[in-house]
């Protein structure tokens, strides 16, 4: 069941909740712009003050016909005290006036059965004796637990289809409730009633789930494979909303994609705020929830919810999200945003059944798997990179690495401007230099040497150029982030837009080079 209204933020739903080991039973989510609420149904009171609701200390005695004249339901594997569900009529019980259904039953003789199973309080008044001494309050939760219905009246007359195991304890005339042979219907005097009280049905609030409890985005989605159309949002300090199961496919991804619009909206307003206290060089570009597959891992679904953060030349990964200036010195790790490649992973590079997946292989050629819940998300986060690659080498222009050619120290310089300029390191002469649209072809060994093909101006012959570096992946990484930052440079559609420099546009990118890779080579082929 669904209700729009005219605000795309706005979304409301009646759904089934799992949460913990109870029954599953209805909720109705509310998300609006900057909130997500989970209400459950309950009869509270909305006028009137319920004197009874206090605990109250009530001695009764045991009956040779009719016991207690008690019936008592629930117990703590209910999630609720025990209670009492039915009253008799003529009974000890009701003429105290003291009792009413409702009270949960909290101390007998003396003895807190609060979190008691429904047998052993069973058992507790079985031992009682004659004269049981009984502390009681009237719960919030009893009514919607006794399924009692509501009466124009304001006064209620309990159902005997109401939930949890009910005992009359009907061995040796111990009776807690009436006598079996008493057909007497329940007076309505056992509901409790004062002048002015009213009682309604109504949603009441059971968590609420804001998207901003710190500066940072603090939620995640995760779709639970071992439930079909079931999703929960977790909050980064614990607070949890319980499996949401939706009838649907369709609606259940409709709720994610709604949720994560609404997310991504605070994410930018957030990004906003935090980069005012960072200078321009080290502005947030880019941050969220993902899930990153355990390195080792032999089974499906093995993954550890991270936080991912672009900011300036660098990719954090936080275990939390990091709320100070301090926690950005206290990432699990970083990487440089140029010496990491980003790849959208396609179906057949999936490595399990998760969906909208994508790898970073790092400077060390170490390569982590990331997953989100949505097709839009992925995209997100393939714009951030790109953002955050193309800012990163337009501010630096130039790279400089240390290689080996021939047995010497050289230098090898990837310029912005000029393209790829090799020097002696000791004399720092120039031996040779290419522009980007020189370069054919690239091979390297997977260990430490590239093979360069540049096709000479003058005589359109290739020439090939070896080196030899002690951070390979990082050189072969940083060569295609500048050729992507040049490619992305020279497109209109980038280039045209004013908000090429703002941290918010992810920009517009066109493929720059064909990669073919396996584990120990990387072959790029540009068409400049």
């Amino acid at each position: 069941m669904d209700f729009r209204t005219s605000s795309e933020e706005t979304k409301t739903g009646i759904y089934l909740l799992q949460d913990g080991n109870q029954e599953p039973f209805n909720v109705r989510l509310h998300l609006a712009k900057d909130i997500l609420t989970i209400q459950e149904q309950d009869v509270i009171c909305v006028s009137g003050e319920p004197f009874y609701s206090s605990e109250r200390t009530v001695t009764i005695r045991r009956q040779t016909i009719g016991g207690f004249g008690l019936s008592i339901k629930g117990g703590a594997e209910h999630n609720i005290p025990v209670v009492i569900s039915k009253i008799s009529k003529e009974q000890k019980a009701e003429l105290s006036g003291l009792l009413f259904i409702g009270d949960g039953i909290l101390q007998i003789n003396g003895i807190n059965v609060r979190n008691y199973r429904h047998e052993e309080v069973v058992q507790v008044l079985r031992n009682a004796g004659e004269e049981v001494t009984l502390t009681v309050s009237f719960l919030k939760k009893t009514p919607a637990f006794l399924k009692l219905p509501l009466c124009e009246d304001c006064t209620c007359v309990p159902s005997d289809q109401s939930s949890g195991t009910s005992s009359p304890l009907c061995d040796s005339g111990l009776h807690l409730n009436y006598h079996p042979n008493n057909t007497d219907t329940l007076s309505c005097s056992s509901w409790p009633t004062s002048p002015g009280l009213r009682w309604e049905k109504r949603w009441v609030d059971l968590r609420l789930i804001p998207p901003n409890l710190s500066t940072n985005l603090i939620k995640y989605l995760t779709t639970f494979f071992t439930m079909q159309n079931a999703f929960q949002v977790i909050a980064v300090d614990g607070v949890c909303s319980g499996v949401i199961q939706c009838l649907t496919s369709e609606d259940c991804l409709d709720w994610l994609q709604a949720i994560a619009a609404n997310i991504s909206n605070l994410t930018k307003h957030n990004i906003k705020k935090i980069n005012r206290n960072f200078p321009v060089n080290q502005q947030i570009i880019y941050m969220g929830w993902v899930d990153e597959r355990e390195q080792d891992s032999l089974q499906d679904r093995m993954y550890t919810p991270k936080f991912l953060a672009l900011r300036g030349s660098s990719l954090f990964k936080f275990s939390a999200p990091p709320v100070t200036t301090w926690d950005w010195t206290r990432a699990e790790k970083s990487f440089t945003v140029y010496e990491i490649m980003c790849k959208i992973l396609k179906d057949s590079d999936l490595l399990d059944q998760r969906k909208n997946c994508f790898s970073l292989q790092t400077e060390s050629g170490e390569d982590m798997f990331f997953s989100v819940e949505l097709e839009c998300e992925l995209t997100l986060w393939e714009k951030a990179f790109q953002t955050a690659t193309f800012l990163e080498v337009e501010r630096i222009q130039c790279k400089t690495y240390a290689c080996i050619m021939e047995s010497h120290l050289m230098g090898l310089t990837i310029d912005f401007s000029m393209g790829f300029i090799c020097f002696d390191a000791a004399s720092k002469a120039v031996l040779w230099r290419y522009k980007f649209s020189q370069l054919k072809g690239s091979s390297d060994d997977g260990k430490s040497k590239i093979k360069f093909l540049f096709q000479n101006q003058d005589t359109k012959l290739i020439e090939a150029k070896e080196l030899e570096f002690s951070n390979l992946f990082a050189v072969l990484h940083c060569i295609h982030s500048f050729f992507a930052a040049k490619v992305a440079c020279l497109d209109p559609l980038y280039v045209g837009s004013q908000a090429r420099r703002n941290q918010d546009h992810c920009g517009q990118f066109r493929s720059v080079a064909q990669i073919m890779t396996n584990r120990s080579t990387f072959w790029y082929v540009y068409s400049m």
